[in-house]
């Protein structure tokens, strides 16, 4: 995977990104296309295979951000596809194909054109579909086959998933197969709000015992994951190890988390 720039405020590098954007959905977008045109501005491709209504967020995205998306995909520097249709031609008997995947997939690739020496940018959202469908190990499975690609091309990926970070489906025994597919998990805050609402939480819910905890989580240490930040770290700990307080603590947390996360 090539080293690239950085999402604006996550500081988190280039390489297989996931996002979790259930709280989130207007974050997720301002996300996506920051990770977009901070490639297209270096030269790099941008493949962009999700929902129409997605597609045309994005869209709208760039437009506000100055880049113009019909001239960047009559340039063939962009191209947007559906996720749905494109699911469907490599799918069999509900699991990904590989060599239908590759095929797909090259030819889709193949449409836009980097600049010399360029990579491309992708995002995915197959994976969310499959996931929103309780297809769980078809959305790993397909993960695998993006790492399969991307260690033989120069192409760096953003996945994304309708999961919320304060759900009980955020939790490691459901999460590790899809946190160890990826590099680094996109936080779903922004300016640390998110961490913020996570310690007011812990502090009016645990008291004294808050500031032991927190340090208990930094020395914990990490699985074989994706690069995690200090937030989401803090959430799976606190469903592993406080069972009897993490709802408690995580539904005071989303209150506070949606009172002050920018929209």
């Amino acid at each position: 995977m090539l080293p690239c720039g950085s999402l604006p405020e996550n500081r988190e590098p280039c390489g297989h990104l996931v996002q979790f954007y259930q709280a989130a959905e207007a974050l997720l977008t301002r996300n996506v296309v920051d990770f977009l045109l901070e490639g297209l501005k270096q030269g790099e491709a941008a493949l962009v295979i999700t929902t129409p209504e997605r597609n045309a967020a994005f869209a709208d995205g760039l437009r506000q951000s100055g880049l113009e998306p019909n001239v960047a995909v009559r340039e063939r520097k962009l191209l947007f596809a559906d996720a749905e249709e494109t699911l469907r031609r490599f799918m069999v008997d509900g699991q990904p194909d590989w060599r239908r995947f590759e095929r797909t997939i090259g030819a889709l690739i193949r449409e836009v054109r980097p600049h010399a020496d360029a990579g491309l940018r992708a995002y995915g959202e197959m994976v969310g579909l499959l996931w929103q469908e309780g297809q769980f190990t078809a959305a790993v499975r397909l993960e695998q086959f993006w790492n399969n690609l991307m260690s033989s091309r120069a192409l760096h990926l953003f996945c994304a998933y309708p999961i919320d970070v304060f759900g009980k489906d955020f939790q490691s025994k459901t999460l590790d197969p899809l946190l160890c597919a990826h590099t680094h998990l996109v936080p779903a805050g922004r300016n640390r709000d998110l961490d913020s609402a996570i310690h007011r939480a812990m502090d009016e819910i645990l008291g004294a015992n808050s500031q032991e905890l927190r340090a208990r989580i930094d020395g914990d240490p990490q699985p074989s994951w994706a690069s995690m930040p200090e937030a989401e770290m803090a959430i799976l700990w606190i469903r592993n190890n406080l069972p009897q307080h993490a709802d408690e603590i995580l539904q005071r947390a989303w209150r506070y988390y949606q009172s002050t996360h920018i929209q």
